[in-house]
């Protein structure tokens, strides 16, 4: 049984032709992919519910027959490869969609390949590992050998999808006797940023985008991370997570009502009026206030970085209402992605230390060694929007790793680029308590299902349809009996009576 596919009220979606496969899968041993710099590997078919994200028969496991392929891709001139894996089901409707990576990639996220096999739209699936292996970059040295690489660095994020996109489109071809008739990407994280970059570098590739939490200025993600952990590295100026949940709660406190509706959630925290020195205490700091170190260590981070010299924004705060989640934020980012990329693709020297990184000058040597080679935010999308593609992104509120007004900046600066509203093709829906790619555990309550692939699909392939305005989140990691609504920036929901735990019980509106 396939799951059920949710989507925006009304907009029920017109399957494709389903196709059947014209060969054996054994027979793609033969299949060329040489003019792809492509070396087949291996093909194995597995039958309906013998297949999980790891290879075994139990948890989730695949709910429709297919044809694994598994081939690797040749690049650049330095004897690189990159793995990618093709998903073929039984039960094809004509459709493709490649699946991203997360954090520093170098593994096949098997698990959004298999969410996607079974999101009952048909789909072949495919993703790689972003052109190096995480196995080779594990040196508890801190040295990683990929980011020492430029072509590695070039493929990680700006070409991981595009190196084995038209491969797997290929082995496709072979075995439907037909090329997809339209592809979608989906990637969150990292695969965010992937997604921009596919828009940005390959916009003929794709249909259609999903790009969720983007880290697409992903070098001032990083020196977001080195910022937030800098002001929190000593005894003094180091929060706990109890008084993380202290802070929240006063956040709540003052703002959950702003929205109409008393739930321990802000709808909209850029509506939220809070001052967090009203939580300061004169000495110590206890369950009831916060010390005047602290009280600095929670302003900067709701300030985010700025340059030293001109105090220009380097990469924009977090939110109220996300201070729960903010237990990452105060070091092991830093340590895990801020001090490889400066140690290893910026300053290039190992004994590199982080804490003397100058805010005015250094940030300018990120941009010009890192910046070109791993963000993705040309704000001209043009090329995109002309063949006819389509964009969706989301962003969590509350997500743990992302401030979550970046992606609302971005489309800022996209609109500025582009002459006015691209709503036509490029929309960003907002999660009121969401965390990074899905559920914060700060918000249990809070519904953290969606599907954001289904009405990408419907916007893509009907013509003369609206773009989706709405969208229906579910289950709570609670278990609570829940519902919320999603908008489309800048609308919100708002309450108009009847259960307050129901979704239909509010619209979107601005």
């Amino acid at each position: 049984m396939l799951l059920p596919i949710v989507l925006v009220a009304g907009l029920p979606l017109t399957f494709a032709s389903l196709l059947k496969p014209q060969i054996e899968c054994s027979d793609l041993a033969s299949a060329d992919l040489k003019r792809y710099h492509g070396t087949f590997l291996n093909a194995t078919y597995y039958a309906e519910g013998t297949r999980n994200a790891t290879g075994g028969v139990n948890g989730t496991l695949n709910q429709v027959g297919f044809c694994e392929v598994n081939a690797v891709i040749s690049y650049g001139n330095n004897n690189n490869s990159l793995h990618f894996s093709t998903w073929l089901p039984d039960a094809y409707e004509d459709r493709f969609i490649a699946v991203g990576n997360g954090g520093m990639a170098g593994t096949i996220d098997v698990s959004g390949m298999l969410t996607q096999l079974n999101n009952g739209l048909g789909m072949a699936v495919a993703g790689g590992d972003a052109g190096h292996l995480a196995a080779d970059n594990q040196n508890t040295t801190g040295y990683l050998p990929y980011l020492h690489d430029k072509e590695q660095v070039q493929a990680w994020i700006h070409d991981a999808i595009s190196l084995f996109t038209p491969a797997a489109q290929a082995l496709v071809k072979e075995y439907y006797a037909k090329q997809p008739n339209k592809s979608y990407y989906y990637g969150c994280s990292t695969g965010g940023a992937q997604g921009f970059a596919l828009a940005q570098f390959h916009p003929e590739l794709f249909d259609g985008i999903y790009a969720g939490c983007p880290g697409n200025w992903y070098s001032h993600l990083a020196l977001s991370f080195l910022w937030n952990a800098q002001h929190a590295a000593t005894p003094e100026t180091a929060l706990t997570q109890e008084e993380l949940d202290f802070v929240t709660g006063a956040v709540l406190d003052a703002c959950d009502e702003i929205d109409g509706v008393a739930d321990r959630l802000i709808e909209n925290p850029l509506a939220c009026k809070f001052d967090i020195n009203s939580l300061a205490c004169q000495s110590s700091s206890n369950s009831t206030c916060l010390t005047e170190a602290k009280i600095e260590t929670v302003e900067a981070i709701y300030a985010g970085p700025k340059r030293a010299d001109t105090g220009a924004q380097v990469y924009p705060g977090f939110d109220f209402g996300s201070e729960i989640g903010w237990a990452m934020q105060l070091g092991n980012l830093s340590r895990d992605f801020s001090v490889p990329i400066l140690k290893n693709l910026v300053f290039d020297d190992q004994n590199y230390n982080n804490a003397t990184f100058n805010w005015a000058s250094d940030v300018d040597i990120v941009d010009a060694r890192a910046g070109r080679l791993i963000d993705s935010i040309t704000p001209d999308l043009s090329a995109f929007k002309s063949r006819k593609g389509k964009l969706l992104t989301s962003q969590g509120w509350a997500d743990q790793y992302n401030a979550g007004t970046w992606p609302i900046e971005h489309l800022k600066q996209v609109e500025g680029a582009m002459g006015g509203s691209v709503d036509d093709f490029y929309r960003l829906v907002m999660i009121p308590g969401g965390g990074h790619c899905g559920a914060n555990p700060g918000y249990p309550d809070v519904p953290a299902t969606y599907s954001f692939i289904a009405p990408l699909v419907k916007w893509v392939e009907s013509d003369g349809v609206e773009p989706p305005t709405e969208f229906l989140s579910t289950s709570p990691p609670s278990g609570a009996n829940r519902t919320r609504k999603l908008c489309v920036w800048p609308a919100v929901a708002k309450y108009g009576g009847g259960d307050v735990d129901d979704w239909t019980s509010y619209e979107c509106a601005e």
